[in-house]
C-alpha cells in the first residue's frame, strides 16, 4: 500500500514539473520578452516585473497569499497543499531554470501563439491532476466547484481578460493588449480542448434487422459496450432495432466499417460527443 501511494505521489509530481516547465517556458521565455500583458497572477507578476524589474516568480508567490488563505476552506487542504508545492515548483522555474534557455525575440504575434499554446499545455497536465499554480489558479477552481457545468477554459477566458486589459493600459502598448488577448484565448481553448477532449469521442445510432449481430460485431471490433432498443418505423411501421454505441474517434472507423459488411443495408448515424463517461473512458476530477 505504501509503495502504491509512493508511486503515486512520484506520478503527481512527475507530472507538475512537466506541466511547470511548460507554463515557465510560456511565460518567461516568449511572454515576458515579448512585452504583451499576460492574463491571472503571472500578468500581474510580468508588469511589475516590466516596471520596477521584480523577480516574476517572487511576486507570483507574494501575490498568492492572500488568495491561499481566502481559498484554503472551500478547496480543501488535499488540492491546496498540492497547488502550494506546484507554485513553489513553477516559480522556481520560472526564475531559475527558464532563464538558461534561448528567449524568443522574433515575431510577437509568434510569442503569443506559442505562449497560448504553450503554457495552455502546462496548465492543463497540472489542473488534470488535480492541482494548480495557485493564485488565479485558486479564483477559477474556486468558481468551477460553485458552477460545475461550466468548462474551465471559459472561466480562465474571463478572468484573465480583466488582467490582460489592465496591463495594457498600464504598459500603454494596444498591440500587445490584442497580442495578449490572442494569448488568453488559445490558452483557454487549449485547456479545454486537452482536458475534455480526453472523453471525447463519436456516437453510433444504427437501425438494422439484426440487432444481436451488430452488437456482437461491435464488441469483436473494438470491446465496446452497446445498447438495443426496439424501434418502428414511421412509414412503413415495420419493427426494427436501434444499437446505440460510443466509442473514441479512432474506433468508430473500425466499428463503421464492420457494421457495414456485418449489415449492408444498416441506417448508421455517427455524431461527435464532446464528453463520453463511464467504463473504458477517462475520468478527470477537476479541483
Amino acid at each position: 500500500m505504501e509503495k502504491l501511494k509512493k508511486h503515486e505521489f512520484i506520478t503527481q509530481i512527475f507530472w507538475e514539473i512537466i506541466g511547470s516547465i511548460c507554463i515557465a517556458a510560456g511565460i518567461y521565455n516568449f511572454a515576458a520578452q515579448a512585452r504583451f500583458p499576460m492574463s491571472g497572477f503571472s500578468g500581474i507578476s510580468i508588469i511589475l516585473y516590466q516596471l520596477w524589474g521584480v523577480p516574476i516568480g517572487l511576486s507570483t508567490i507574494l501575490l498568492n497569499v492572500p488568495v491561499s488563505i481566502l481559498c484554503f476552506r472551500l478547496l480543501g487542504k488535499s488540492f491546496f497543499i498540492s497547488s502550494m508545492r506546484c507554485m513553489v515548483i513553477s516559480s522556481i522555474l520560472i526564475d531559475y531554470v527558464a532563464p538558461l534557455f534561448p528567449v524568443y525575440t522574433g515575431s510577437r504575434l509568434l510569442a503569443a501563439l506559442c505562449t497560448g499554446v504553450i503554457a495552455g499545455l502546462g496548465y492543463a497536465v497540472i489542473y488534470m491532476k488535480g492541482s494548480s499554480t495557485g493564485g488565479m489558479d485558486f479564483i477559477i477552481m474556486a468558481v468551477k466547484k460553485k458552477k460545475p457545468h461550466v468548462p474551465v477554459g471559459r472561466i480562465i477566458f474571463f478572468s484573465d481578460l480583466l488582467v490582460v486589459l489592465m496591463g495594457g493600459m498600464i504598459l500603454q502598448d494596444i498591440d500587445g493588449t490584442i497580442y495578449g488577448i490572442i494569448v488568453t484565448f488559445l490558452l483557454s481553448t487549449v485547456v479545454d480542448k486537452l482536458m475534455y477532449g480526453v472523453n471525447a469521442g463519436k456516437m453510433a445510432m444504427i437501425v438494422t434487422d439484426y440487432g444481436q449481430l451488430i452488437c456482437d460485431v461491435i464488441d469483436e471490433t473494438c470491446q465496446r459496450g452497446t445498447t438495443r432498443i426496439n424501434a418502428v418505423g414511421g412509414y412503413r411501421g415495420d419493427q426494427r432495432q436501434l444499437v446505440m454505441c460510443a466509442c473514441s474517434n479512432k474506433e468508430m472507423y473500425s466499428v463503421q466499417q464492420a457494421v457495414k459488411k456485418a449489415d449492408p443495408c444498416a441506417f448508421i448515424i455517427i455524431v461527435p460527443s464532446d464528453e463520453v463517461h463511464g467504463e473504458g473512458f477517462s475520468h478527470i476530477q477537476v479541483g
